[in-house]
């Protein structure tokens, strides 16, 4: 039976793909036109501010109230900065900092490089309680393992970014922290004592007036056994739209995940997350052509001619991304910029142990680094540049830099690094050296032979004890990398 126009139209209204190149292609012009609800940019679309701005500005000549949606957390999460590496440190920095007006005003400051690129609805703050180290995907990502620091975080992020006039999305309900499957490839389950924990962010972000929430993946036992929230009515319309009371729009996280699209499928995880109480469908970072929109668009119609989604449930949804729309095209105050706020909160989040008596800091002639570099969960474009080695470089020129990857991290590698570095400070660079076996043993290596030198931790530090002298960063971000190099040296402070 061939589906009517209306029906298409509005199942497009609640969709949000993703498409390549650095200016919208036909088919997304089209759509557009047809009254797509939004897209989503990836860093793929993304070469710096001014081209992003021509795009967005392309985007709305076709459809005025698009809302147009990306990831840009700070930190190791970023498009914006994709290519240079983050301007700002991360969630995780901001928690061990612990002021909730420079979390505001970062996040302020972040809302006003989106509003002025044309974005006006960004996928954060991660409102997830890192509860478990080992998490694969959250991690620095999260403010920390503590449910109030995170909720007071939370809030002051949603505050900043709002005041922009950029909608925040608080991600990833019920919460992603407490599990050790990334759900790009599987389906996490959330323990039923630690649910209430996880949850805080979330009611204090609606409280704060969060325009948007994203879905997780997850499983959720103590209120559904079978279904991932993004899939359960019971989470979905249940938890969040009528016991935490959130009268917004709900968005999934990228439905092409394993998490959902293993069972179901593109199209069915689609359809089912709507009847389920989503209002949008966020697709394109791994499928990102036109064939897959207009697969989610027609399985979405199909579901309401069958049955399975009731037509005023999809009404709703439309309407929902039609008021996040509106108000998202009201004019709002032009935030104020700080290109230094940024660098100020990574030098603030620094924590040094020394365990030598021995002077081993400030460095004052070229050093050598060794950078060890775990491969990164797909949240993190692997082209974001991060290190040590580059800014320390600028502050001491002919230091030599060294990256190791798991391949690369030999017996006889290490050697050679060992001998290379005689008679230079050695620097080495680990990100969450704790889950990652072989860069425990590649660090256990160069400090039995260097016991002098300096470790740097660019991701979660579960110890501080290794080195002459530890550095943790709380994050690998860009100015993280700038502020250890300056500690390194003395060069501020």
């Amino acid at each position: 039976m061939p589906l009517s126009g209306d029906l298409l139209r509005l199942a497009d209204a609640v969709l949000f793909p993703g498409f390549t190149g650095h200016m919208p292609p036909d088919w997304v012009r089209r759509r557009l036109g047809g009254g797509l609800g939004g897209v989503v940019l990836f860093s793929r679309n993304i070469a710096d501010a001014a081209q992003v701005a021509r795009l967005t500005a392309a985007l709305r000549a076709e459809n005025p109230s698009v809302l147009v949606g990306t990831d840009e957390e700070s930190g190791e999460v970023t498009r914006l900065e994709v290519a240079t590496g983050s301007s700002r440190p991360g969630g995780y920095a901001l928690g061990v900092v612990d002021d909730v007006g420079l979390t505001e005003a970062l996040a302020r400051d972040l809302g006003g490089d989106l509003a002025a690129a044309g974005i006006n609805l960004d996928f954060a703050p991660s409102a997830d309680v890192n509860s478990n180290p080992d998490n694969p995907v959250i991690g620095l990502r999260a403010f920390g393992a503590d449910p109030a620091l995170v909720s007071r975080h939370t809030r002051a992020f949603v505050r900043g970014l709002q005041s922009a006039g950029v909608a925040a999305c608080a991600k990833h309900f019920p919460g992603h922290g407490d599990t050790s499957v990334d759900s790009h490839h599987g389906v996490p389950v959330v323990s039923d004592d630690g649910i209430e924990d996880a949850l805080l962010p979330f009611r204090e972000a609606i409280k704060e007036g969060v325009k948007a929430v994203m879905t997780g993946h997850l499983l959720v036992p103590s209120y559904d056994a079978e279904l991932p929230a993004t899939l359960s009515p019971k989470v979905l319309t249940g938890l969040l739209r009528e016991e935490l009371g959130f009268p917004g729009m709900i968005i999934t996280d990228g439905i092409e995940m394993a998490a959902v699209a293993g069972a179901y499928g593109i199209g069915g995880a689609s359809a089912r997350a709507i009847a389920a109480g989503a209002d949008a469908i966020c697709v394109g970072g791994e499928r990102a052509d036109e064939a897959t929109a207009a697969g989610i668009r027609d399985a979405i119609a199909m579901a309401v001619t069958q049955g399975l989604l009731p037509e005023e449930r999809l009404a709703d949804a439309a309407r929902r991304v039609r008021e996040l729309a509106s108000w998202a095209a009201s004019p709002g105050g032009q935030a104020p910029r700080d290109g230094s706020i940024g660098l100020a909160a990574a030098r603030r989040a620094i924590r040094l142990t020394r365990r030598s008596t021995a002077p081993v800091l400030p460095l004052t002639s070229p050093a050598y680094v060794v950078e060890l570099a775990p491969e990164m969960n797909l949240a993190i474009d692997r082209k974001t540049p991060w290190g040590v080695g580059e800014p320390l470089s600028r502050l001491l020129p002919d230091t030599v830099v060294r990256r190791l990857a798991v391949g690369d991290s030999t017996g006889p590698a290490l050697e050679r690094l060992l001998r290379e570095s005689a008679g230079r400070p050695l620097v080495i660079v680990v990100r969450d050296v704790h889950r990652y076996a072989w860069q425990e043993q590649s660090l256990r290596h160069l400090l039995s032979a260097r016991p002098d030198a300096v470790v740097v931790e660019m991701g979660l530090p579960a110890r501080s004890d290794l080195g002459a002298v530890h550095i943790a960063t709380y994050g690998s971000a860009r100015v993280c990398g700038q502020a250890a190099a300056e500690v390194l040296t003395g060069a501020h402070g």
